[in-house]
C-alpha cells in the first residue's frame, strides 16, 4: 500500500458530475470550497495485499451474521437500544426470514497500513453512502490515467447481479420505489438512491422514484401509499431503521412490515434485520465472542475496562455516522463514561500517508466482497469532511 501523488485531469470536476458525482467539492466551516473527489494523490496496491483484503472482509461479514444469530438468540437487545418489545419482534423475525427478505449491500470501515492485519472499525450495513464515487468515477479514473491496470472494483456487476438474483423475493403487481430524504441537501443520498435505482432497471426490474417525504398512509386501506396513492409494496431506501422506527409512522412501519409476504405490508430493503449490523454496539458482541481475533479491536458497552489505561480509546454512539459525537480518548486520561449508549472501542489511530489519515472502505455485495473506496481526513476521526481517493492495483 503506497500513496502517490499525480497531476489532476484538466476538468475532472465536470467529468466527475458527469459520471454521477454531483458532489465533487465540500463546503468548508471556513466557507472555502475543497475537493471532496481528490485525484490529487492515489493508493496502489499489489494484487496479494488485494486478495489477503477480500478474504478478511469476508471473514469479518461471517463473523457479523454469527453475532446478529447471537443477539437474537440470546435477547440482546437491549445492547443495540432496542427496548421496545414491537421493534424486537420484528427484527428477530425480520433476521430469522432473511432468506426471504431482499439484502443487497454494506460497507466495512477498515483500519489498514499495508504492514499489518485490517481491522475492523465499524460496519455500515443500512445506509452506507460513498458508492457512487467508488463504484463509477474510480473506475473511469483508473481506465483514463492507467489503462491496462486493475482495480478492487466489482461494485457495478454484482449490484446487477444481486438485483437479479432477488426479483423473486419481490412482492409481485408494483414497481420497486426507490427513496431518498428530500432534507439531503448535499446530493449524495439522491445520486446514491438513483445509481442503486439503474442497477435495478438494468437487472429488468420496474422501479419509480419518492421521496421517504412523499410517502403517504392511507388510513382507509390501513396502506402505505404514494403521491397517487398507489399501494407502495415494496421499497429500497436510504433513510436508517432507528428513523424509521420511532418518527410518526413508526407505527404503522411495524404494523405493515413485510417480513415474508403478507397481505397489504409493505417490503422495506435493506431489512429490519439490519440494525444488528448497523449499530456500534456490534463490535462490542464481536469483541464478546471472537476476543484476540486478529481482525478486531477489543470493544465494551459498560466502559472503556482497561483500555483507558493501557492503549486509549474511542468513544463511539451506537448510532452515530459520519464522525458525529465520536470522542478519542488518550492512554492515561482520566476514564469517561458517556451519558448516551456509547461503544469504547480500542483506539488505533488512523495510519497517516503523508500527514493524511486514511480509511478503507470495503464494500460488500450479496455477502461477498465487491470493491474498495478510500477516505483521507486532517484527523483521527473521519468526519463529513473527508476526501474521496481513488485506487490501482498494480
Amino acid at each position: 500500500m503506497e500513496r502517490r501523488t499525480l497531476t489532476p485531469r484538466p476538468g475532472w470536476q465536470r467529468t466527475v458530475e458527469e459520471q454521477g458525482l454531483i458532489y465533487p467539492l465540500t463546503r468548508h466551516p471556513d466557507g472555502s470550497l475543497r475537493p471532496y473527489w481528490d485525484e490529487s494523490a492515489y493508493y496502489v496496491f499489489s494484487l496479494p495485499e488485494i486478495e489477503a483484503l477480500e478474504e478478511t472482509v469476508e471473514e469479518l461479514h461471517r463473523m457479523c451474521l454469527a453475532a446478529a444469530e447471537y443477539i437474537v438468540a440470546e435477547d440482546r437487545f437491549a445492547d443495540l437500544g432496542i427496548t421496545d418489545p414491537r421493534l424486537a419482534r420484528a427484527v428477530a423475525e425480520s433476521w430469522h426470514r432473511r432468506a426471504e427478505l431482499p439484502s443487497l449491500y454494506g460497507r466495512f470501515d477498515l483500519r489498514y497500513d499495508g504492514t499489518g492485519p485490517a481491522r475492523l472499525l465499524e460496519y455500515n450495513a443500512d445506509t452506507p453512502t460513498s458508492l457512487v464515487e467508488a463504484a463509477s468515477p474510480q473506475w473511469f479514473w483508473m481506465e483514463e490515467r492507467f489503462p491496462g491496470a486493475d482495480q478492487w472494483n466489482s461494485l457495478h456487476e454484482r449490484l446487477v447481479d444481486g438485483w437479479r438474483k432477488q426479483a423473486g423475493l419481490l412482492p409481485p403487481g408494483g414497481p420497486l420505489y426507490f427513496a431518498h430524504s428530500s432534507a439531503d441537501e448535499l446530493g449524495e443520498d439522491l445520486m446514491t438512491v438513483a445509481y442503486l435505482k439503474e442497477t435495478a432497471e438494468q437487472a429488468g426490474l420496474a422501479t419509480d422514484w419518492i421521496t421517504m417525504e412523499e410517502i403517504g398512509w392511507d388510513r382507509l386501506s390501513g396502506r402505505f401509499v404514494d403521491n397517487r396513492l398507489r399501494f407502495i409494496r415494496s421499497v429500497f431506501k436510504l433513510y436508517p431503521w432507528e428513523w424509521l422506527t420511532t418518527d410518526r409512522f413508526a407505527g404503522h412501519v411495524l404494523a405493515t412490515l413485510d417480513n415474508g409476504g403478507g397481505t397489504g405490508s409493505t417490503l422495506w430493503i435493506e431489512p429490519a434485520w439490519k440494525m444488528l449490523l448497523s449499530n456500534k454496539a456490534l463490535l462490542a458482541v464481536l469483541w464478546e465472542l471472537y476476543p484476540g481475533h486478529p481482525n478486531l479491536l477489543p470493544a465494551y458497552l459498560d466502559g472503556p475496562r482497561e483500555l483507558a489505561a493501557t492503549t486509549g480509546y474511542v468513544a463511539k454512539p451506537l448510532l452515530g455516522r459520519e464522525g458525529a459525537g465520536v470522542t478519542v480518548h488518550e492512554p492515561g486520561a482520566d476514564p469517561a463514561v458517556r451519558d448516551e449508549p456509547c461503544c469504547y472501542q480500542q483506539l488505533a489511530p488512523l495510519p497517516s500517508f503523508d500527514g493524511n489519515h486514511v480509511v478503507l472502505g470495503a464494500w460488500v455485495v450479496e455477502h461477498e466482497s465487491a470493491g474498495l473506496g478510500i477516505r483521507e481526513s486532517a484527523g483521527l476521526v473521519t468526519d463529513e469532511y473527508a476526501r474521496f481517493l481513488p485506487h490501482v492495483i498494480l
